[in-house]
């Protein structure tokens, strides 16, 4: 089963998150901060990272170039979520290697295509 992993310090997006993505066949897991993330990566490796920007202590910028500097997690889809939706954390975000990127609040059938479409499941 395709797993995700929602990282997320807000429980209300976490668990709607979490719901899109088991309604639509994925196994979840879920963190609230940039290090659990990072351990739950090494312990489960998703096949997809749903990754807030804001985050408590490690950013999600931090968290996306600690995975893109590991060869096992180089190519490993990362989707960036912020509330932000400002062009230069965009840009930042991207250069860092994120493969897309949602601002909050976003659609969530929208999301979902991104998603599979990450994934290779897309049409």
């Amino acid at each position: 089963m395709t797993r995700v992993l929602v990282v997320d310090d807000e429980p209300n997006i976490v668990l709607s998150l979490e719901f899109l993505m088991q309604q639509a066949g994925f196994d979840v897991t879920t963190a609230g901060d940039g290090e659990s993330a990072l351990a739950q990566v090494q312990l489960q490796p998703p096949d997809l990272v749903l990754l807030d920007i804001s985050l408590p202590g490690l950013s999600g910028f931090e968290v996306l170039e600690r995975l893109r500097a590991q060869p096992d997690f180089a190519r490993l889809p990362i989707i960036m979520l912020t509330a932000h939706g400002r062009e230069v954390e965009r840009e930042k975000g991207l250069a860092l290697g994120a493969d897309d990127y949602v601002t909050k609040p976003f659609s969530t059938q929208q999301l979902l295509e991104q998603v599979k479409r990450l994934l290779g499941e897309g049409n």
